[in-house]
């Protein structure tokens, strides 16, 4: 397969799930999430949309650079550590904004941060510069779970 289809395929990945991802959010951002209580850091509602957008397209430039060594041998287990931490990011929208159910989306996360974190690890074996990529996505859903478990805390 040639190196652009890869490319492509690599970034349209994660974009396409923020996609998905972003049509529950979609549904309750502007009502069911504005009037749940939210913890003290809460960011503005603007800045999560660029985040996350540059975090896929990070995460896609990742998964590229490791596709392109052919997974370091690996691939059988890196293709479905990789899918399943999409799943898993896809899956938290619908829990949190599609279902209105933050406890649910808290226990998703938490299994979302584990899978990322094993990514940046197998990554990081395969390409330095692949698992680096990673580590503000690692950040950024770590700071979603303190964030999460506030909403939790906040609205039980």
């Amino acid at each position: 397969m040639p190196k652009i289809v890869k490319f492509i395929i690599s970034l349209g990945t994660p974009l396409l799930i923020g996609v998905v991802g972003g049509i529950f959010t979609s549904s309750s951002v502007q009502t069911w999430y504005r009037e749940i209580s939210k913890p003290s850091f809460t960011p503005p509602s603007w800045v999560f949309g660029p985040a996350w957008t540059l975090l896929y397209i990070l995460m896609g430039i990742s998964f590229y650079l490791v596709w392109v060594k052919n997974f370091g041998g690996r691939a059988q287990f890196i293709l479905p550590l990789y899918a399943g931490q999409l799943l898993l990011n896809l899956l938290w929208s619908l829990f949190f904004f599609g279902l209105k159910n933050p406890l649910l989306g808290l226990f998703d996360i938490v299994f979302l941060w584990l899978l990322i974190l094993l990514n940046v690890y197998n990554f990081w074996k395969v390409s330095l510069v692949s698992g680096v990529l990673l580590i503000p996505y690692l950040m950024w859903v770590t700071f979603a779970t303190a964030l999460n478990a506030g909403v939790v805390l906040l609205n039980k």
